[in-house]
């Protein structure tokens, strides 16, 4: 691959990538603080060549076309086979990158795609070719999706098939990266229980935000996730998910995708129960996302009509420093299950 960029990084590099994981996720920060060396800047750098993908793909301003376009060039910078310049990628764009006020945190990251390439190329040869295949699945999976849904200008999943076949490459494949790289150096058993259980850990995170995000992701990426078939089932056009007359029926549905979600509990637990602690990784990085989710479940099962009417659902603050003050104390993986009960019922500082 042509770059341009010179074969090492600088530690001014890795900073600013650190830097940029806190501006743009909330959850991969607090798992980023939790990691030690090597594994955190692995975590850091394989999400931020995801983010670049994700942002695009989210980008209600791009026509589909362009999308496609994009991510496919994209994924040519990452292919070492292919001969492509990331100053090309750049010039394509650069035209997409809001300026000014409008830039948020996940379009710098965009404009910094040289500099998050040259930190990933920069690193040892085993991660680096660990996290090289799952982020090329998810740059792919998401150009076939803007690609199926061009003419329609935003994403329309159809089935509940569809909507997991789309949660698998926006997340599974980012379980896939984080299992490869975990799981180096684990026993043959407890590799093998990982990786059975890697999609569901993944499936479990990806469809409750899918769940809670409704109103975000129609007005500000023009996509609507939740299955066109059961919203069908409430009467309400797909065109008008966040119109008042089809509250109650969009609040079944996001009921519907909560009760998926809450399927994928059990796998999800068995996934950490086995996680090793090795290269840096730890327990609390993974566990502490999986009870969030959690207890947003709960938020959504108890109050489903706020992702409608106020445009989103969280746990409360309290709870999450809670929770944080918990793994600060230590948490065995036999308290995991304890946890989640508790979490389940109702919010864990009260």
């Amino acid at each position: 691959m042509t770059t341009g960029q010179p074969e090492f990084t600088t530690d001014a590099d890795l900073e600013w990538c650190y830097d940029a994981v806190h501006g743009v996720s909330r959850t991969f920060s607090i798992t980023i603080d939790r990691l030690e060396e090597p594994m955190a800047r692995h975590i850091c750098i394989g999400y931020l060549l995801c983010r670049v993908a994700d942002t695009i793909e989210d980008a209600g301003h791009i026509p589909p076309g362009d999308q496609t376009d994009l991510l496919e060039t994209y994924d040519r910078l990452l292919d070492p086979d292919a001969d492509q310049s990331v100053e090309t990628f750049m010039d394509d764009v650069e035209p997409w990158i809001p300026g000014g006020e409008a830039r948020t945190d996940d379009w710098e990251v965009v404009a910094h795609t040289p500099r998050v390439l040259r930190t990933f190329e920069s690193l040892e040869e085993e991660p680096r070719e660990i996290m090289r295949k799952p982020v090329r699945e998810l740059v792919d999976g998401m150009a076939m999706f803007t690609d199926r849904y061009a003419d329609e200008g935003g994403l329309r999943l159809q089935t509940l098939d569809e909507l997991e076949e789309y949660c698998w490459y926006a997340a599974g494949t980012v379980g896939t990266l984080i299992t490869g790289l975990v799981a180096r150096g684990a026993s043959p058993e407890r590799a093998e229980e990982m990786r059975a259980n890697a999609r569901s850990f993944a499936l479990l995170l990806q469809l409750v935000n899918i769940a809670k995000d409704v109103d975000s992701d129609y007005h500000e990426e023009n996509n609507v996730y939740l299955p066109a078939e059961w919203l069908a089932e409430e009467d309400v056009d797909i065109e008008r998910v966040t119109h008042e007359e089809n509250h109650s029926g969009v609040t079944n549905v996001i009921r519907r995708v909560t009760g998926r979600a809450e399927t994928y509990l059990d796998d999800a637990q068995r996934y950490l129960e086995v996680v090793p602690e090795q290269h840096g990784n730890r327990l609390s990085a993974w566990a502490i996302p999986y009870l969030l989710a959690v207890g947003t479940m709960r938020e959504l099962r108890e109050r489903p009509e706020d992702v409608v009417r106020e445009g989103d659902v969280k746990v409360p603050r309290a709870e999450v420093y809670a929770l944080l003050q918990q793994f600060e104390e230590g948490v065995s993986r036999h308290r995991l299950a304890d946890l989640r009960n508790e979490m389940a019922e109702e919010p864990l500082h009260q």
